[in-house]
């Protein structure tokens, strides 16, 4: 078949985003492999459109239409490499569950992102945001990537290093629309340590831990705490945490600590990571709603589109919250998600 007639005209996307935010792509293709991907490309270049890389849609808000090619990533393919006494590498296609990739490799006996489990969207996204929970992150294990280079026009393999990896952040986020992931390598091993350090994780595992604690132990707690205190965008529409921990100096923190009596930080080499959660509680925004979005009442950074609003409901919602907590502790919250619309950049989600 020729790309022409795969290509789908006039696509709502409300099912393809875990906001379930009304959007119509202008174009519509869902791709299985990299050369149908190439040729979707050409075309696009040819017609001269913009192109959106979708993935999960878990981290982008759609705020109007998408005038141009949307390419949904369903690259799938799971493998083990390089297995060699305890070690192994993990390799993914980008359309790929990241949850499922979890499961896998945890019920293998592979440790290494255990903490990151029920995190949803497609391993293809997970390097865009550098996912992280429970105080790992994806490069924290991550080998390489394969993406196809818009820019240069050819196929390139990234290490750690050339991701440019920061917390909540990569040369990927911050190239939107340059690199299309299309497969990753995770470096796991069957002896590494179990990060179990954060107070959820202590009190849902008991103190001591177990004697024989395995991966799959980690991501059952992981699972367990996530689902006591985040909704299912299946059931509730959500994107899951949509403001990052704003990181401030030492000296702002100690500012912020004698003036607001409990505020929560978590100490980083010369600086400290603030939670935006307790942040946007002492605001008084937890459990608030209106007529179409809301926040959800047990976590403070999750915003629900609980009643068919719209991406513009969303971020209307998502500005006050941000101004609130700049006008009470004069710190800046910066969103998660990319922003979908008429006239956006491309990247994936």
């Amino acid at each position: 078949m020729s790309i022409e007639l795969a290509i789908q005209s006039g696509v709502e996307l409300e099912e393809f985003n875990t906001l379930h935010l009304p959007s119509i792509a202008k174009y519509y293709l869902e791709v299985t492999d990299s050369q149908t991907l190439l040729r979707a490309l050409h075309w696009a270049d040819e017609n001269r459109l913009q192109v959106l890389i979708l993935g999960g849609g878990s981290n982008l808000v759609f705020s109007g239409d998408f005038e141009g090619l949307v390419i949904r990533i369903s690259i799938r393919g799971r493998s083990w490499e390089q297995a060699a006494n305890s070690e192994a590498t993990l390799v993914l296609g980008a359309g790929e569950s990241w949850h499922d990739a979890v499961l896998y490799a945890a019920r293998s006996g592979y440790r290494g992102i255990e903490n990151l489990a029920l995190i949803p969207g497609t391993a293809g996204a997970a390097p865009v945001q550098n996912i992280g929970a429970y105080g790992v992150e994806l490069q924290d294990t991550l080998a390489s990537v394969t993406a196809y280079d818009r820019e240069e026009g050819g196929w390139v393999t990234l290490n750690k290093e050339q991701c440019g990896f920061a917390y909540r952040d990569s040369v990927f986020k911050r190239n939107p629309g340059r690199f299309i992931i299309t497969e990753l390598r995770l470096k796991l091993s069957r002896d590494r340590a179990l990060q179990t350090g954060y107070r959820d994780l202590q009190e849902y595992l008991g103190d001591p831990l177990p004697d024989k604690l395995e991966a799959i132990d980690v991501v059952e707690a992981v699972m367990a705490i996530r689902r006591r205190k985040l909704p299912d965008p299946e059931i509730l529409p959500n994107a899951g945490s949509f403001f990052k921990n704003p990181v401030v100096p030492n000296e702002v923190y100690e500012g912020l600590r004698n003036q607001f009596d409990g505020i929560v930080g978590y100490a980083q080499p010369d600086c400290v990571k603030l939670a935006a959660a307790w942040l946007i509680d002492q605001c008084g925004w937890k459990g608030f709603r209106n007529e179409t979005v809301g926040v959800h009442n047990r976590q403070a950074l999750v915003l629900i589109n609980h009643s068919g609003g719209s991406g513009r409901d969303i971020l209307a919602l998502a500005d006050r919250i941000r101004q609130s907590v700049c006008e009470r502790f004069g710190v800046e919250l910066e969103m998660e998600p990319g922003i979908v619309g008429s006239g956006c950049s491309s990247e994936i989600g």
